[in-house]
């Protein structure tokens, strides 16, 4: 641990490979395997071109979280498979199932426009891939949430959403509980963008995305082999528009840390706790305490790498959108005061 603390991810300096180049797996994920870590993220391509998928989800494997070694294109577009170069690929997550398949779920729009608003999920027998592209779309079509509250279901809400939302920003505003975003999305799906995967102790598998416009966060059930949903998911943080979901587990309770919507500009982060992943959830406000926390220290969560019960990274991205490829890690320690979890600037 003492090594990984003085490591470049800890200070948001540029992270070579094992063979001195730039590590390329921005909004990424780690998988545990054996004795062996697994880094999935975006490649990215220089310039704001960068900002687009050309190549696919890069892996790197390390055995001390520290020095990485490049093991290539784990999902690859350029083999003209479904997806093709110039789509969106965002936030990857790779998770082994019960069956021992490796799954990589990641949010997908086929442009730029962003209109989307998908999950995809591409299986593989090994780690490092190759991943093949299972499904594409939005998750959980004709199907309400768990808790759905009455109001949204009213048809003028649906019809007022329809005729609204469109016009609507990514911000917190106003009107977004007047209406039903949910219903105006019931036949094709709910929407989904910044996503990640949570496993429980139970194993039981969940997709959390960013939802509704951005305005409320979705928690998906997966089936036994993590591929497909089971049709029960959950509304929580309703409008309360947050994204970058990250979520972990200690003590038996559940925490969730995220940001709020402002494009590739970073803001203060948001955090919360529950006694049940389904909630009710409490907020506990920014987990950023020191100088520079109100941009959570120019960073945007993607993901927690658990090592130990207590010893939880919180794994964040610097975006550099007018040159993509330059974006930097930010790995910081979870420290706590009492229930509340804290990250400190880095040094």
């Amino acid at each position: 641990m003492t090594e990984l603390l003085a490591c470049p991810g800890m200070s948001g300096e540029i992270w070579p490979d094992s063979a001195g180049i730039p590590i390329n797996a921005h909004g990424g994920g780690i998988l545990k395997e054996g004795n062996l870590f697994y880094w999935y993220g975006e490649h990215k391509v220089a310039g704001k071109r960068g900002n687009l998928a050309w190549v696919g989800v890069h892996v790197y494997i390390s055995d001390d979280l520290v020095h990485w070694r490049d093991a290539g294109i784990a999902f690859d577009i350029r083999d003209g498979g479904p997806l093709r170069p110039g789509c969106v690929i965002e936030r990857p997550k790779v998770v082994r199932n019960p069956a021992g398949k490796f799954v990589m779920w990641f949010h997908l729009e086929r442009d730029c426009t962003y209109s989307d608003a998908r999950q995809a999920v591409a299986v593989a027998d090994r780690p490092e891939g190759p991943f093949r592209l299972l499904w594409h779309g939005r998750p959980n079509p004709g199907v309400w949430p768990q808790n759905t509250p009455p109001e949204l279901k009213e048809p003028a809400r649906i019809e007022a959403a329809c005729r609204e939302m469109p016009t609507l920003p990514y911000d917190a505003n106003p009107l977004t509980p007047q209406l039903s975003v949910l219903g105006m999305d019931l036949e094709t799906g709910q929407q989904s963008r910044d996503m990640t995967v949570f496993v429980d102790d139970d194993r039981t598998a969940y997709v959390v995305y960013a939802s509704e416009k951005n305005s409320t966060i979705h928690l998906a059930e997966l089936d036994g082999g993590y591929t497909g949903f089971t049709g029960r998911y959950w509304r929580l943080f309703p409008w309360r528009w947050m994204e970058a979901p990250v979520l972990f587990k200690r003590n038996g309770k559940y925490y969730f840390i995220g940001s709020g919507c402002t494009g590739w500009a970073p803001n203060a982060a948001r955090s919360a706790v529950a006694e049940r992943l389904t909630g009710p959830w409490t907020e506990l406000g920014n987990p950023a305490v020191d100088a520079g926390g109100d941009t959570t220290y120019g960073a945007q969560g993607t993901f927690a790498l658990q090592l130990a019960p207590d010893q939880i990274i919180f794994m964040a991205d610097r975006w550099n959108p007018e040159n993509a490829i330059d974006g930097r890690y930010l790995w910081l320690p979870v420290e706590w005061n009492g229930e509340r979890p804290i990250l400190k600037a880095p040094v």
